[in-house]
């Protein structure tokens, strides 16, 4: 190493910089550097890159980080490796910020390039309920706006369970998609109003869709007493994790053992002693939060992190977010559209960099996806769909063809299938099986001329349905 040309050191370090747009400490320089430096000869060389304006620095002391000047992160050879949903997509779906776009291209770095990390009891500690804010007054502010219905001043979970039918088949099928379940929304509704499993599929699927549908009317049918409690998230856990869990009696408590995090470096807290302690915590600040929509992402972010359970944490959180909006009547959050990659992107930013802006940013895009789904104004002034507008001939001729087919449930979602796969690009496909299925499930006799059907044709095709 000692023959190695200085210029040569300088440029792999700055080709190592490349992969922390979020700026490196000294530590994640000497573990990922290859081949090595002594740590002395290290910090000479980043000095002397400081001095030059090639490398800036950011903090004192311990927290000292480097990080690439703008015009050298633009010239530096792009080391990167990209998921098969690359950022520009998510970028162009999402419209992420420059912050959250950095945040999502460190955690998806290969993982030997992350550097392990453990739980930061500092990141719960510095937040102060009502002090401390992780939306801004302004994005609360949209939320509320966006969110409110009539039924504010009724009792709690009225506006709930006015949607309760399609909520319970939105946010169990959309909160199931984010855990890989394979169902789709037609068959998630065949099983939850008929019971009905489709041939072929995992009966762990049926199980965890099925939970869901448990533990969201568990929130409704209480929604008057729900609180941030142990009871509360503890019986949400033992609802979704009910016949999933290798051992029963882990349903509905805090685990005792350590867990890992598939793809993460991150590693949990595994003292019990701890877990319970810190969990108590979380649900205190949480039920001192004053704000629904700060409340709400606060446990999105804490409870995950902290994984107190033995598995099915994020659930718990997706559903516990819930809780505030079904209490104040304000439009519940179903995930709808949320790409599941972003989520984990916005997860994994919580766990190895404890940086809120990506998931912060896809729970809001969330919010307004599900607003505008729940909210007949907001449907009414919303701007026509681009997808819908592309497809608009083929999704009318499919309702149409599976209408005057007298399909059945099981029969239109084969049907459907087989039209994307002919007619609708790869990535489009699953999207297009949606939109479609949404149609049919929303289809009545006030709309059938959207679709060129006649009173007939739908009055037949309604008793195979149903």
């Amino acid at each position: 190493m000692d023959k190695e040309a200085p210029n040569k050191i300088f440029d792999r370090i700055l080709l190592l910089m490349k992969r922390f747009p979020l700026g490196a400490s000294l530590e994640d320089i000497l573990q990922t550097l290859d081949p090595p430096l002594p740590r002395r000869s290290l910090q000479r060389y980043l000095a002397i890159l400081a001095a030059e304006d090639r490398l800036q620095v950011l903090g004192k002391a311990r927290s000292r980080r480097y990080q690439l000047p703008a015009q050298e992160d633009e010239k530096a050879p792009d080391v990167s490796l990209e998921t098969p949903l690359a950022s520009k997509q998510l970028e162009k779906l999402l419209l992420l910020s420059p912050i959250a776009l950095a945040i999502q291209e460190d955690v998806r770095r290969p993982i030997q390039a992350r550097r392990p990390v453990g739980y930061n009891r500092k990141f719960l500690d510095k937040y102060r309920p009502n002090e401390t804010y992780y939306l801004s007054e302004s994005t609360r502010k949209h939320l509320r706006e966006i969110g409110k219905s009539p039924d504010g001043k009724r009792p709690a979970g009225t506006y709930a369970r006015q949607i309760l039918n399609r909520l319970l088949i939105d946010l169990s099928w959309n909160s199931s998609r984010l855990e890989g379940n394979t169902y789709s929304l037609l068959e998630t509704e065949r099983l939850l109003e008929l019971g009905e499993v489709p041939e072929g599929k995992n009966s762990l699927e049926a199980q965890m869709i099925l939970n869901h549908k448990a533990a969201i009317e568990f929130m409704v049918e209480s929604a008057d007493q729900l609180r941030f409690n142990s009871f509360t998230i503890c019986n949400l856990h033992a609802l979704l994790s009910d016949n999933l869990l290798h051992d029963p009696r882990a349903c509905g408590r805090l685990r005792t053992i350590p867990v890992g995090i598939a793809k993460s470096v991150y590693q949990p807290l595994a003292i019990p002693q701890l877990i319970r302690e810190y969990f108590q915590q979380i649900l205190d600040t949480a039920d001192a939060i004053q704000d629904p929509f700060e409340q709400s992402f606060f446990v999105m972010v804490q409870l995950p992190y902290l994984q107190p359970f033995l598995d099915v944490n994020k659930r718990v959180s997706r559903l516990a977010a819930n809780i505030p909006l079904i209490r104040e009547n304000l439009c519940p959050l179903s995930f709808v559209d949320v790409p599941e990659q972003a989520y984990i992107s916005g997860l994994l930013g919580i766990y190895e960099l404890n940086r809120i802006e990506l998931l912060r940013e896809v729970f809001v895009w969330a919010y307004e996806r599900s607003s505008a789904l729940y909210s007949a104004t907001r449907q009414e002034l919303g701007e026509p769909d681009p997808f819908r507008l592309r497809h608009r001939n083929l999704i009318i001729i499919t309702v149409g063809e599976i209408v005057r087919g007298g399909l059945t449930k099981q029969a239109a979602v084969d049907a459907i299938k087989q039209k994307a796969r002919k007619a609708v690009t790869v990535e489009d496909q699953a999207k297009f099986m949606e939109v479609v299925e949404t149609e049919l499930m929303s289809l009545h006799r006030g709309n059938i001329a959207r679709f060129r059907l006649k009173p007939s044709e739908y009055d037949q095709w309604v008793k195979t349905w149903h």
